[in-house]
């Protein structure tokens, strides 16, 4: 009778216990990509960093560019919305 009241507890526990090692594997593995991101700008650079960049501005340019929702105002002419300077 008092094994079957305990069961959904050790049931509790041991969920909480996978989750506590899965965090950890997720947080190693983490560390693990920070570490050989490090590493790789030491060595080569940030070339790659800055190439991703380009490739985001262009992504998102050509995603904006398709939607019909969006309008484009040069830079600093505020005077089209009647801003103050």
């Amino acid at each position: 009778m008092l094994w079957k009241r305990l069961q959904p507890a050790g049931r509790g526990l041991h969920q909480a216990e996978q989750q506590k090692k899965a965090a950890i594997i997720s947080a190693e593995g983490d560390s693990k990509a920070a570490e050989l991101i490090a590493n790789s700008l030491a060595t080569a650079g940030d070339g790659l960093i800055e190439l991703r960049k380009l490739e985001a501005a262009e992504d998102i340019a050509y995603q904006l560019s398709r939607s019909r929702n969006i309008t484009y105002l040069p830079a600093g002419q505020s005077v089209l919305l009647q801003l103050p300077q």
